[in-house]
């Protein structure tokens, strides 16, 4: 993109006897073309400074996580397990393109592997399928957000 160069525009000025002091700029086709071509490329390139602008945010979002903290009870008799808890998220997210990744805090016995399950916007379902009775969990949530 060429930079545009500004045409510093001058009225016509005439003397009492209409005799021609200074020149005016032509309002031509040649300037007027010129001058719309400058709007045309200024409102492309705010066009392409916005969607930079929100791509730039929708990274950012996908950055932004929530970290949170869940203790789950198991009451059934191994290998049965009734762990499932539903955990509903601080900030909705866009879509439930998200990611959780999990790490044990604590447990009373063997956690077997963590299960998310029931994405939703709002929040997701968790459990273990291991004997443990009680198992807390740390949970990082990731991504889902486009603003």
């Amino acid at each position: 993109m060429n930079p545009y160069n500004i045409i510093k525009w001058q009225d016509e000025v005439k003397d009492q006897n209409d005799n021609i002091l200074q020149e005016g700029t032509l309002h031509d086709e040649v300037n007027m073309n010129r001058m719309e071509e400058g709007i045309y490329e200024s409102n492309l390139m705010a066009s392409m400074l916005v969607q930079r602008d929100l791509q730039q945010k929708r990274v950012l979002a996908e950055l932004e996580g929530e970290i949170g903290e869940v203790s789950l009870l198991n009451t059934d008799a191994f290998p049965f397990n009734n762990s499932i808890k539903t955990v509903a998220m601080d900030k909705p997210r866009d879509t439930t393109d998200y990611r959780i990744h999990t790490e044990v805090v604590s447990a009373d016995g063997n956690v077997g592997d963590i299960l998310i399950t029931d994405k939703q916007l709002n929040g997701f379902k968790i459990a273990f399928t291991g004997s443990a009775t009680n198992v807390t969990i740390k949970y990082y949530i990731q991504g889902g957000m486009y603003q």
